[in-house]
């Protein structure tokens, strides 16, 4: 019942920079959180960042903390990850997730289908 869409992902040079999109859209106040997370080649899926829909409170995984930021538009239920100073260990797919829940990086009902973060050295 919800349906979460990402965009923005491409191949940029290390230190560069990418602003990835997550338009949510359904039975959104099903959810008190959003989130991303991303999932390199051969590795399992982590957590980056998470916000609160309500609060706007922000959560960040201690690889990406300085370097991304999560932001929301609640009018337009819209999540965007900022991401300054990219590495090629960012490299990755990153997905969109949504869930209603206590813990920020617990587990997420719903997932976009993710867009690819290349970064070159």
């Amino acid at each position: 019942q919800v349906q979460l869409v990402e965009s923005g992902g491409g191949l940029v040079q290390a230190g560069g920079s990418l602003r990835l999109s997550c338009a949510a859209s359904g039975r959104t106040v099903w959810t008190n959180h959003m989130a991303w997370f991303r999932q390199a080649p051969g590795k399992e899926r982590e957590f980056v960042a998470a916000i609160s829909r309500g609060s706007g409170q922000t959560y960040y995984a201690d690889s990406v903390t300085g370097r991304f930021t999560i932001s929301r538009d609640t009018a337009t239920n819209t999540v965007y990850l900022q991401t300054n100073n990219l590495k090629p260990e960012d490299t990755a797919v990153y997905y969109c997730a949504a869930g209603w829940l206590r813990d920020p990086k617990g587990n997420y009902d719903y997932w976009g289908q993710g867009t690819q973060v290349t970064v070159s050295s």
